[in-house]
């Protein structure tokens, strides 16, 4: 796999994508035949679930500090 695809944030997947890396390693004819794709498939899933969990993370993340932002700005206004 390509190394930005081995980070942190992907841990879940490296066991997959490893799988797919030895598939590939089998030769060109190996991949050509189609002998990856249910591999690929379940890195693109994996890939997409840790993707979706990540961003779920940060939306939170946003709303909590958009809170602590307006709670703020509410003092602010109410102390002038």
């Amino acid at each position: 796999m390509h190394p930005h695809l081995h980070t942190k944030d992907n841990k879940g997947c490296d066991e997959i994508m490893t799988a797919l890396e030895e598939c590939h390693a089998k030769g060109f004819l190996w991949k050509a035949a189609g002998m990856c794709s249910d591999i690929k498939r379940d890195v693109n899933k994996c890939l997409r679930a840790e993707r979706l969990d990540r961003t779920a993370k940060n939306r939170e993340q946003a709303r909590e500090k958009r809170a602590k932002v307006e709670a703020v700005w509410a003092e602010i206004e109410a102390n002038s």
